[in-house]
């Protein structure tokens, strides 16, 4: 093989190989581009952690303390909206069981405060219902609907024989309690179905979610 034969096959051997690792190069770009796309894109989807979570338990126990102090200083007589304003928050962003612990935490506090039995049946059947239609249909109305019936009807149907045993209460028909339970808790759902939707369109609910469960 001539010299000039040499040289033009070790050219065309250089012009493969940059041709072959120009090619890598691009693939790995373009995987790199992909798999950055993706990552953004996930970045709000990750799956709902169910499990033990310092987060959802810091969440939880600030949700309690909240609802505690509003429920206690801003109230009216037979309603305490703000307990179904964070009945229907901790639903959406914790669950039923984080959401259950927040409303018997708040209401065992209301109680050692002076209040009879009611401040923890009034906010644990309705905090668990909303958020168990909450993770089942993920949709903000279902949370509403679950606070709304699990205080304003089963709870108030709940408290009935409760506090006919234990506080000798007159007897009256099971479904006496429910005009008085019911608008508090549409009052108070109906806040935090306004504050969540906020949430969303400002774009912090996303972020909050990807926080709690990451």
């Amino acid at each position: 093989m001539s010299t000039g034969e040499m040289a033009s096959v070790e050219e065309n051997m250089m012009y493969e190989s940059g041709q072959a690792a120009a090619g890598s190069d691009t693939i790995t770009t373009e995987r790199a581009s992909e798999a950055s796309t993706s990552a953004k894109g996930a970045k709000y989807e990750i799956p709902e952690s169910r499990g033990f979570s310092i987060r959802k338990l810091t969440f939880t126990a600030m949700l309690a303390g909240l609802s505690f102090v509003l429920s206690t200083f801003v109230c009216f007589p037979h309603m305490a909206p703000f307990q179904h304003l964070c009945n229907v928050v901790g639903a959406v962003f914790v669950g039923p069981f984080w959401n259950f612990a927040a409303a018997l935490l708040t209401g065992s506090l209301r109680m050692m405060t002076g209040r009879d039995i009611q401040a923890v049946i009034g906010a644990v059947i309705g905090a668990f219902l909303g958020g168990f239609l909450y993770r089942k249909t993920h949709k903000l109305w279902a949370a509403w609907i679950g606070e709304v019936i699990g205080t304003g009807v089963l709870s108030a149907i709940a408290a009935y024989p409760v506090l006919r045993i234990f506080y000798g209460f007159p007897k009256y028909n099971p479904f006496y309690l429910v005009p008085f339970y019911t608008p508090s808790a549409a009052i108070g759902a109906t806040m935090g179905f306004v504050l969540i939707a906020i949430l969303k369109k400002s774009g912090l609910f996303g972020r909050m979610t990807f926080e709690l469960n990451k």
